[in-house]
């Protein structure tokens, strides 16, 4: 029974992609043919995770250990919210298991996120914007954040340095977020795209971190020039 209701969802989600192709351009087929293959795809679905990025954190949170039962969380780019998901399980922001501390969970984006059981979503809100710091201070315990996520990127413009520097320039933005909400020992976590800007923000985010590290999840695409720098053990730089 188990089989057959595999083999009937695989032929659904092939007919599902053949509607798809029919009258799209040749780009558009390669990526949901791609996207077809994906494991991390077709693991998202099962999963129920909103999109496929959720194992990208779920892989660096299982080496690194940095979501913690209690602790409170601040995801930024949060739509459509996968990252937040992987949040709200490991920090019990949803107190799903009475037996340990419940955590907190917010997340912002420019977009609308869909609600979320155990976080508080921030919609068209910039995290740049001192409206949206005072927020987070409002919503956090004792107004400050064991962690700050970000898997925010630009929309493409299709110019790959341009999109690079708008995303450095983006990441360097939670350099001051931090000041505003991180508490000392706290860790950021963010994506950034390869190339010439990227030492200028590794740099920076030295001067205020003791530790900052280059990673690659496996469910990164290989082809992709995406990267996560992780800085941990947040100083608090003085005034």
């Amino acid at each position: 029974m188990w089989r057959f209701s595999l083999q009937r969802r695989f032929f659904h989600f092939s007919l599902c992609l053949m509607k798809k192709l029919k009258n799209k351009t040749g780009a558009e087929q390669r990526w949901l043919q791609r996207q077809f293959k994906d494991p991390y795809v077709k693991a998202s679905h099962e999963q129920n995770f909103r999109c496929r990025s959720a194992f990208k954190l779920l892989e660096i949170d299982d080496k690194f250990r940095l979501l913690k039962p209690g602790s409170s969380v601040v995801d930024c780019g949060a739509a459509p919210g996968a990252w937040s998901q992987v949040a709200v399980q490991r920090v019990n922001s949803d107190g799903k298991d009475p037996a340990i501390p419940r955590g907190t969970v917010v997340g912002i984006d420019l977009l609308n996120i869909p609600a979320l059981d155990g976080a508080h979503f921030l919609p068209s809100h910039d995290v740049t914007d001192p409206v949206t710091h005072a927020k987070l201070q409002e919503l956090l315990p004792n107004g400050r954040a064991h962690i700050i996520l970000s898997d925010m990127a630009p929309n493409a413009s299709g110019f790959k340095a341009m999109d690079h520097e708008k995303l450095i320039t983006m990441c360097l933005s939670l350099i001051d977020l931090a000041d505003k909400i991180l508490q000392p020992g706290g860790a950021l976590l963010c994506k950034y795209w390869d190339g010439f800007h990227a030492h200028e923000l590794q740099e920076k985010l030295s001067r205020v971190f003791s530790s900052v590290q280059t990673l690659k999840p496996n469910a990164s695409r290989k082809d992709s020039s995406e990267r996560y720098l992780l800085a941990k053990m947040y100083r608090k730089p003085a005034k």
